[in-house]
Parts: structure tokens; C-alpha cells; sequence
């Protein structure tokens, strides 16, 4: 890691291994920029993508720690993702958000044969999003 990319985790207190690579499946620009910039800051490693299509393209292509994704997308909406995600790389976690609580309620604790983390109800504190993937990438529910 080069000594930017280091200085960066140590002012934010991130040992090295907790940085991870995230991928963000978000359709509203407001929300997706909001929350690539606070993990970026952070200094994970993020890929934001529009749509469903656009994540199982870039799930193709890289290998990612944790996918973050909107239930309620046009198209491939994140439940549908999730669990092609989850044949695509089985090992990743699965972090939701929503802002619809009929959108939450669709999700089971298997997710459609995925281990969903937790979902997260919009809107959310810059607080809230940082904890709850620093939670799903321990393996853990964060706390409320």
C-alpha cells in the first residue's frame, strides 16, 4: 500500500485490513456520490454503479468484500441482485438500504439464499452508513 493510501487509514483509524473493496449498487446520484464519497473517505475502495446490471457486470469483473445495494432499482432490483451476487461470489457480504419499509420488509434474514448483513432504512447519517459497513464487514448487526 502506498504511504498516502496508509496515512489515510491511520488518521481515520483503519487498521489495513480492515479496508475493503466495496461495491455500491445505488440508482438515485444523490444517494450513490453521498456514499462513495464517506467510504472512500474512509479509505475503502469503491465501485458505484446505477443499476443492477451495471453491479453483475462489475461483479464479473472484480472480486469485491462487500456489495451495498438499494432494494427498490428499475430494472434487476437488489434482491435479484443479491442473490446473482451470491453465485457470483458467494464468500461476499451483502449489505441493503432502503427507504421503503415494504422494500425492508421483503427481506428475509436468507435474502434468497444470501447472508444479508443487515438493511439499512434511508435516510441515514454519514454515522449510520460507515457503521453498518464497518459492522457487516465484521460480521456483525451494527448497533443502533
Amino acid at each position: 500500500m502506498n504511504s498516502v493510501a496508509y496515512a489515510r487509514n491511520v488518521e481515520f483509524g483503519r487498521a489495513e485490513a480492515n479496508v475493503a473493496a466495496i461495491l455500491l449498487a445505488e440508482d438515485d446520484e444523490a444517494v450513490r456520490t453521498f456514499v462513495t464519497r464517506a467510504l472512500t473517505h474512509r479509505g475503502h475502495s469503491v465501485v458505484a454503479v446505477s443499476d443492477g446490471q451495471a453491479a453483475i457486470r462489475a461483479l464479473e469483473a472484480q472480486t469485491f468484500d462487500l456489495m451495498l445495494t438499494d432494494i427498490v432499482m428499475p430494472g434487476l432490483d437488489g434482491l435479484a441482485l443479491a442473490e446473482t451476487a451470491g453465485k457470483i461470489n458467494p464468500k461476499m457480504t451483502v449489505l441493503m438500504m432502503t427507504g421503503f419499509a415494504a422494500a425492508r420488509d421483503r427481506v428475509s434474514q436468507d435474502g434468497g439464499g444470501v447472508a444479508v448483513a443487515d438493511v439499512i432504512t434511508k435516510p441515514f447519517s454519514l454515522k449510520q452508513i460507515c457503521s453498518a459497513v464497518d459492522s457487516a464487514l465484521d460480521g456483525q448487526k451494527p448497533a443502533a
